[in-house]
């Protein structure tokens, strides 16, 4: 498959190789030049719990706060 670079440097992927990589609007791609190559790789899925989790510091365990603030 082929597809010409834009004046913005803008390329089509084409129809078959998005479906095949599942690649949708707003799909972020990482590319990379090799050897005179040019490779594409649909970027991870950032997902924002893992970035968070263990960064909430507190002074009591998560029990005695819910018992805290909820009560028996």
């Amino acid at each position: 498959m082929k597809s010409v670079v834009s004046e913005k440097g803008q390329v089509t992927i084409p129809k078959a190789v998005r479906s095949k990589l599942g690649l949708r609007p707003g799909t972020i791609v990482e590319f990379e030049a090799d050897r005179g190559r040019l490779i594409g790789r649909k970027a991870p899925q950032r997902d924002v719990f893992d970035e968070l989790y263990g960064t909430l510091q507190m002074d009591e365990s998560v029990d005695e706060f819910i018992e805290r603030i909820r009560g028996r």
